[in-house]
């Protein structure tokens, strides 16, 4: 029988044992705006209605009471009531197409941003300013997701995959991103 620990003709050998190249991460600091909160909106959404509530009674109730026709009728199809409706969904689809925001949001300080592209287009309004807002105004608690969501988006932003943040103030987020060391090429694949 032979020892092993005494074995003299044995020689010692290290294996390393094989590993790919793992890449190395850093930790990235950015800043992104912040998102807007249900208050916030709210007061700004206030604000918006005061001044539909100005339209109205300025351009649409002296031409109909010119026209001699009723305001006071209370059903949905009512001519005063479409007339309103059309004011109301035009405000919201216009002031946020050319300004990105109401004059409530102007007053609030915040702005509606797409998620997915630079510029809203007339698609992804329609669907936030008339058929969201539509579902928000009619069913009410639908509202108040903005206050328990993460982008604090209501059903009418996750519709149109918008959100509301502040114009000026900034939130910090940490990120870790792969570090490119090396050579400075970088893999790029072929479309």
């Amino acid at each position: 029988m032979t020892d092993h620990e005494t074995n003299e003709t044995a020689t010692e050998v290290q294996v390393a044992p094989h590993r790919p190249e793992t890449p190395s991460y850093e930790e990235v600091l950015f800043y992104e705006r912040k998102p807007a909160g249900f208050w916030v909106r709210f007061w700004a959404y206030l604000i918006d209605l005061l001044i539909i509530t100005a339209l109205t009674s300025i351009l649409i109730k002296p031409a109909f009471a010119l026209m001699g026709l009723e305001t006071t009728e209370t059903s949905w199809y009512a001519p005063f009531a479409i007339m309103s409706a059309i004011v109301f969904y035009g405000y919201f689809v216009l002031m946020t197409k050319f300004f990105r925001q109401t004059v409530g949001k102007m007053i609030m300080g915040i702005r509606v941003v797409s998620l997915k592209s630079n510029h809203l287009s007339w698609t992804t309004l329609l669907f936030r300013e008339w058929i969201g807002r539509f579902l928000s105004v009619t069913i009410w608690p639908l509202y108040w997701i903005v206050g328990f969501t993460p982008l604090k988006q209501g059903v009418h932003d996750f519709i149109a995959d918008t959100t509301v943040v502040h114009e000026e103030s900034f939130r910090k987020n940490n990120v870790v991103k792969k570090r490119t060391d090396g050579s400075g090429l970088h893999e790029t694949s072929a479309v």
